[in-house]
């Protein structure tokens, strides 16, 4: 098969999973093809599936995003769908989430052109400082943690960002550093295996170390989220991290274009390349 891999013309860092994702597809007899979803504006060329993986700056123009999505959507078989893709691309599907019963990092949006008393929003809520971000974001891009006593600077910021759009308020919680975050990743059906991140705001870096597999737990978490969608999906990760009384907060389902970690577990390498041959006339 002749496999689209999506990515952006100019990554703005190295994406340990490519080259394992292309060895793997061309030891199956695939011929797989980066495709620079904000470098081709001509005619689609034909593929028998496109994989969304890398398009890491989609969040800077995601209208066109969406459009170019649209354009290869009727030309091919598009992983993950195309809906999928415009539910999770702005941070609203958290609160659909915590509407159905999954437990959520406590979430508040801003609407575009709104204003907010950041005060208000801290002292109802209890939040000791926040951080603020924009609904349409990645890769922590205009991310920024304001504690308490900073209320009117991370104001300004909110109306800042609620020029260009919708903004996301959540309170910082210590978990989301120490132990960290937790990523789990599914693919086809399976959490196949968990990492452990730190975060990064704007000039920082990210520590990503192995962690332990799965409970039984994070898998009938993963079935409330995913459910619905998960016979249609390729893969999916899901990020977690502790609240105060170590309880497991949903703080992202990554539905796009996730790092993998397929060095910390070739089994999610190894259901993806399958996933993808499904109803193919690969080489066994």
């Amino acid at each position: 098969m002749r496999i689209g891999l999506v990515t952006c013309a100019k990554l703005p860092e190295p994406d340990p999973d490519a080259p394992l994702l292309h060895d793997a597809l061309v030891a199956r007899g695939h011929q797989p093809v980066l495709l620079a979803w904000d470098r081709d504006a001509g005619e689609i060329e034909p593929f028998d599936r496109v994989l969304l993986r890398s398009p890491w700056n989609y969040y800077r123009a995601p209208r066109r995003f969406l459009e170019w999505l649209e354009r290869v959507d009727r030309e091919t078989h598009l992983l993950n769908p195309l809906d999928v893709v415009r539910w999770n691309v702005h941070k609203r599907y958290l609160l659909e989430l915590e509407a159905r019963g999954v437990s959520i990092v406590p979430s508040c949006i801003v609407e575009r052109g709104a204003t907010s008393d950041v005060r208000d929003v801290v002292d109802k809520r209890g939040w000791e400082d926040v951080v603020v971000k924009p609904c349409i974001s990645a890769a922590s891009w205009r991310t920024r943690r304001f504690p308490r006593g900073h209320t009117e600077e991370a104001a300004q910021y909110i109306g800042h960002l609620a020029r260009d759009g919708d903004v996301l308020v959540q309170p910082f919680l210590p978990g989301a550093v120490e132990p960290g975050e937790r990523s789990l990743v599914w693919v086809d059906g399976v959490l196949t295996h968990a990492i452990r991140k730190r975060p990064h705001f704007d000039g920082q870096d990210e520590s990503v170390t192995a962690d332990g597999p799965p409970t039984a737990g994070e898998r009938a978490m993963a079935g409330r989220i995913l459910g619905p969608i998960a016979d249609r999906i390729a893969y999916a990760r899901i990020d977690v991290f502790p609240d105060r009384r170590g309880r497991p907060l949903v703080s992202e389902v990554e539905l796009i274009e996730p790092s993998l970690f397929f060095r910390h577990g070739p089994e999610a390498l190894t259901r993806l390349v399958a996933r993808l041959e499904q109803g193919s006339d690969a080489r066994v």
